[in-house]
């Protein structure tokens, strides 16, 4: 008998199943449609107890759904609003319910007198729309416009079109001395070819700029906008702004540099150099200022977001110790997702430009080291070798301030404040604060601050030792072709 009962109960369930939930489908309808968070999970709480009790097993008490912290926001969010509604209809006081607040568009004059970043880096932001890098610019202040825009038919790109067009003539002359001699050249020295190939990739860079650069500028019109809003909506929030110190002196400062550097580099090409001629260094004085510039616009930014989330602490661990701290931390946590979005938001703007810099940096550290060991090996320390370590030391220190700054960025946005949440003595507060602190750490966990490049490669300091592994591997093979090589003349001569 008890077989039998075994070897029928699977298909009355079924059937019982089947018709169950037939009757509360509309029920069921209502329920998951329905605001309130108990209702949702109705139908499926007596789905799951009734299929736990046809088999003999115990029913389980609740359904607990996983969420995110978005959703466990957003529902919060509702049961609060429930809350302060029932308030409302007993006319009891409402300062205790907390309700997050609406989005709202805000005044455009509001953004720009609180638009500390932009006006302190403008200097930057200007020099590259006279060197025709990056043609974006400020629109009107209307709303719901952008205060930052992009627009192929704008005055910017015209005259970004208009300089590129006079240095790619330039470009294109001494790319067709370079190749010209390197070919027809009846002494074809190993370091003068090396110096061709050197120059001759750096050239190249300059064709890719509408490619790498304009392309993206919608995305960099994003950038910008972020921290326009992102400035606002802190001092709304914390009610003080956020103070960049010494930045728009740095900024000025890096800007002169850029050219400066440029053009020491390109003299000191010209005078170790016998075969670079004078007006060859006016078709590199802007591709290297160019990759200065970029290297200043890396510095600035990480460099400004350290010091957004050095005043996002300092305010938060403020309001830790005010009263009812609960009814803050929640825009708090806001805050920090939005700075590690801008931070993911610049590698995926400027994605093609620092990876084309990356790759330019690689290739001419490899070449340049090997050209200079090689001419030691064979001829002696000259001055030509010399220009190839000025070479070599300059992509290598652009690669390390690039990597350097990133990890330190992201270091201040992470681990730094990620630590000083969890030095808060959380016996302290009550437990609503409590759950807000473990939120901010969940979305800390959920949201890293990396600096990626649209997902090609992650700038840190691991960038570095990578690279430099990898250059290491590619030099012990081409030394070891070299001097396989001179072993092998050496044999042939008597």
């Amino acid at each position: 008998m008890e077989g039998k009962q075994m070897g029928t109960a699977p298909g009355v369930s079924l059937s019982l199943f089947v018709f169950q939930s037939k009757v509360n489908s509309k029920a069921a309808w209502r329920s998951i449609k329905g605001p309130s968070l108990g209702s949702r999970t109705t139908f499926l709480d007596r789905t799951m107890s009734f299929w736990a009790v046809s088999r003999g097993l115990t029913p389980p008490s609740k359904v607990v759904p996983m969420l995110n912290p978005n959703q466990r926001q957003f529902l919060e969010d509702e049961v609060r609003y429930r809350e302060k509604l029932k308030l409302m209809a007993r006319g009891d006081a409402m300062e205790e319910v907390y309700v997050r607040k609406p989005e709202t568009v805000d005044d455009p004059l509001e953004l720009d007198k609180h638009d500390s970043f932009y006006q302190t880096t403008k200097s930057l932001l200007v020099l590259f729309q006279i060197m025709g890098v990056m043609p974006i610019h400020r629109n009107p202040p209307e709303k719901n416009l952008p205060r930052t825009g992009y627009s192929w038919g704008s005055k910017q790109v015209m005259w970004a079109v208009f300089i590129y067009s006079c240095q790619t003539t330039i470009v294109v002359l001494v790319l067709r001395e370079r190749v010209k001699k390197f070919i027809t050249s009846p002494d074809k020295r190993f370091d003068e070819a090396i110096y061709n190939v050197i120059f001759i990739s750096l050239l190249f860079t300059n064709f890719l700029l509408p490619v790498a650069s304009w392309r993206h500028g919608h995305q960099v019109a994003i950038f910008k906008n972020m921290w326009t809003n992102y400035q606002y909506k802190f001092f709304k929030t914390t009610g003080s702004p956020i103070v960049f110190p010494n930045l728009y002196p740095l900024t000025w400062s890096l800007c002169v540099f850029s050219w400066l550097l440029s053009i020491a580099i390109n003299l000191s090409q010209y005078f170790l150099q016998p075969d670079f001629r004078l007006w060859y260094t006016f078709a590199y004085y802007p591709i290297i200022a160019m990759l200065n510039c970029f290297c200043s616009l890396w510095y600035i930014n990480c460099n400004a977001f350290g010091t957004a989330s050095r005043a996002l602490s300092d305010a938060l661990q403020t309001t830790i110790r005010g009263e009812k701290p609960a009814q803050k931390l929640t825009e708090y946590r806001h805050l920090w997702v939005d700075l590690s979005h801008m931070m993911q938001q610049l590698g995926r703007a400027y994605s093609n430009m620092y990876g084309m810099y990356c790759l330019v940096i690689f290739f001419t550290t490899i070449i340049a080291t090997y050209g200079s060991i090689s001419e030691i090996i064979d001829h002696g320390a000259t001055y030509k070798e010399v220009g190839l370590f000025v070479i070599v030391f300059y992509c290598m220190g652009l690669l390390y301030i690039i990597c350097n700054e990133a990890h330190y960025a992201s270091r201040k946005v992470g681990l730094d404040f990620q630590t000083k949440l969890l030095n808060i003595n959380l016996t302290a507060v009550d437990s609503a604060t409590q759950k807000e602190v473990e939120m901010l750490l969940v979305a800390i966990n959920k949201n890293p601050p990396i600096m990626n490049l649209d997902g090609y490669a992650n700038i840190n300091r691991e960038l570095i030792t990578t690279n430099i592994s990898f250059m290491a591997t590619y030099l012990v093979v081409l030394l070891q072709f070299k001097i396989t090589e001179q072993r092998r003349v050496g044999q042939q001569q008597p």
